[in-house]
């Protein structure tokens, strides 16, 4: 571990501010219960190694290639249905798609579910975005389990319902809001997790963190804060937003910090060069630069964000050929309405900033802040 990074050690839960909790033992270990309580259903999110998961009716298992190889038999020793399958789809954002939708639509009729069956996703955000579409659609809405696999689908993409696909317009253009039963949340996953998927992961924990709790920023820069405590810190957060905002009419919209600029860096690069988490991460210094020009954040507070993301092996710097053509892209992004933009904004560290349609001239300062050809 390097100075100052996450300490990946496991350390005891204390409690948090935000979101009901609390623990419960199993074997040596604890489990943490984290409660959403959306406006359309109330659903724990467990936080612990995964317990025995018993169904009833049919259970289809929607995975991908390298998670099944990896932590399918995990999964099946603790799992039982009446009947349970296993769907495989391709891994990869590039596959987040009408195609693969039918693909796994047909598997689910093949296998005959029905309004009793369950789906689980089993793998990151692609494979959770997608196994809750599907379930949204198929047979107009059955029940579905989140088990997320990398720490960026822990503590963001797993909890609070969101579920769609790409399409070439832009980034989740066609999905719904359709709440898990259950999210478990399982760090032994992460013992397998590509070091560049960690590090992306780390980039939403640190968006959090900047929005919502100084605090845990500073206990995130200090590095005395262990990857458990910061999952928790981060699912805590995010499931008192979802409680007070599931669609994202007013403080849900304040999590896409960064990702009003890099939903555009993902589709300039056709969801192929970058993950989620390092778009996020420019796009987060975009953001930062914005939020200077409009006096909400100092420099020495932009450089503190910034210099946390590199230290955690983040990207900051998105070279930018054409500034005009990425603000073009900003109204693909379904957050724009009515032609008005929408960014969000740190107001400090901690502290956070909705602003609509700033001026088109500062944002354009703003992107040309990043030339094409310039080093980073």
């Amino acid at each position: 571990m390097e100075k100052g990074r996450v300490n990946r050690k496991s350390q005891r839960a204390q409690r948090g501010e935000n979101g009901k909790r609390g623990e419960k033992e199993k074997g040596k270990g604890k489990i943490l219960r984290v409660d959403v309580e959306a406006l359309s259903k109330k659903y724990p999110i467990f936080i612990g190694e995964l317990p025995k998961i018993e169904l009833k009716g049919k259970v289809a298992v929607i995975t991908n290639p390298k998670v099944g190889g990896l932590h399918l038999s995990y999964l099946l020793q603790r799992l039982k249905g009446d009947e349970v399958y296993i769907v495989t789809l391709p891994d990869g954002e590039e596959y987040k798609n009408w195609e693969s939708i039918q693909y796994g639509l047909d598997r689910l009729f093949d296998h005959k579910l029905d309004r009793n069956s369950t789906l689980i996703a089993f793998g990151g955000g692609v494979i959770g975005d997608m196994t809750g579409f599907l379930a949204s659609i198929f047979l107009r809405g059955i029940k579905f389990i989140q088990i997320p696999t990398t720490l960026l689908a822990m503590v963001d993409s797993s909890v609070g319902g969101k579920t769609g696909i790409n399409n070439r317009f832009g980034k989740n253009l066609v999905g719904s809001f359709y709440q898990p039963e259950v999210v478990y949340i399982d760090t032994h996953f992460l013992q397998t997790l590509p070091p560049r998927e960690f590090r992306a992961g780390m980039a939403e924990i640190i968006k959090m963190a900047v929005m919502f709790d100084r605090d845990f920023f500073e206990k995130i820069e200090r590095g005395s804060i262990s990857i458990e405590e910061a999952i928790k810190r981060a699912v805590e957060l995010k499931a008192w937003v979802v409680s007070e905002d599931e669609k994202e009419r007013g403080v849900r919209s304040v999590l896409n910090y960064g990702h009003t600029f890099g939903h555009v860096i993902e589709n300039l690069t056709n969801y192929r060069k970058y993950l989620h988490g390092e778009a996020v991460a420019m796009g987060i210094a975009m953001a930062n630069r914005l939020a200077e020009k409009m006096g909400l954040l100092t420099r020495e507070e932009g450089e503190r964000i910034e210099n946390l993301l590199r230290r955690e092996g983040l990207p900051t710097y998105f070279p930018v050929e054409d500034p005009e053509e990425f603000y073009s892209h900003f109204f693909l992004d379904k957050k724009a309405s009515q032609n008005r933009l929408k960014f969000i904004l740190p107001d400090g560290i901690g502290k956070f900033k909705i602003v609509e349609n700033p001026p088109k001239g500062v944002v354009i300062e703003t992107l040309e802040e990043f030339p094409k050809g310039a080093k980073g």
